[in-house]
């Protein structure tokens, strides 16, 4: 049986089912991850702004088991504001003392790590949401050459194979990579199919929020099953 090496923890949006399964099946041996959820039950702007008023409390809950690291999970509300991810980095950061990521943060260092700075975006977003997406990563530096959203709510019904479709959809020969958004999206299934087929990085909200929160939790092995990011720049990214 192996030693206990972190505990990570997540705070979702309560109709999100997906992100506990795609991180409960991607965590590597050792590794235990946490969640606790917060109201969210449609994607209107307003809805999205309120969680952070949440965020202090469901960390404090979650600083109880004595996590490593400690993951915002919710793709748009960690961007749909200028500066709201470094926001609620800070929130849960200075209330409990443990180190903390947004799957916003978490997908822009996970573009400079894999080198994507041009990228095509797959989302269940409506075309609001997408476009504060667009902006976000131009303001981080990156360029979207192509985007798609489904205009669909709590999107955790569709298949893997419709993100994996999207993903093609969108795909160009200027993009450098794919970013299939929103946590409630499924689409770990494809990662390494698409990545063989597509010949660039294919990056989701969950497999970047995983990636990254293991990171700021100090781990440093190559993790299989969630494509190149998690398999080569792990242990890369932390050393340097």
């Amino acid at each position: 049986m192996t030693d206990w090496k972190k505990k990570l923890g997540f705070i979702v949006p309560s109709w999100n089912t997906v992100m506990e399964y795609e991180c409960q099946r991607l965590a590597p041996e050792g590794v235990s991850v946490h969640f606790t959820r917060i109201k969210h039950t449609d994607d209107e702007e307003e809805t999205l702004l309120h969680m952070i008023e949440e965020v202090p409390h469901l960390a404090d809950l979650l600083a109880h088991a004595s996590l490593d690291a400690l993951c915002f999970g919710c793709t748009g509300g960690s961007f749909v504001r200028p500066g709201m991810d470094q926001e609620i980095t800070d929130l849960i950061e200075e209330r409990t003392g443990i180190p903390a990521t947004t799957t916003s943060t978490a997908l822009v260092e996970a573009m400079r790590a894999t080198g994507v700075a041009r990228v095509a975006i797959a989302s269940p977003y409506p075309r609001w949401l997408n476009e504060r997406l667009v902006s976000y990563l131009e303001g981080k530096g990156i360029e979207t050459v192509a985007e798609k959203g489904l205009d669909t709510e709590c999107p955790a019904f569709l298949s893997p194979e419709r993100s994996m479709a999207l993903a093609r959809e969108v795909d160009s020969p200027d993009a450098d990579g794919i970013f299939i958004s929103c946590t409630n999206f499924r689409a770990l299934e494809g990662v390494e199919t698409l990545e063989a087929e597509l010949g660039k990085p294919v990056l989701t909200s969950n497999t970047t929020a995983l990636w990254h929160t293991l990171l700021k939790s100090g781990f440093d092995e190559p993790v299989s099953g969630g494509g190149r990011l998690l398999r080569e720049r792990l242990a890369p990214a932390r050393k340097g």
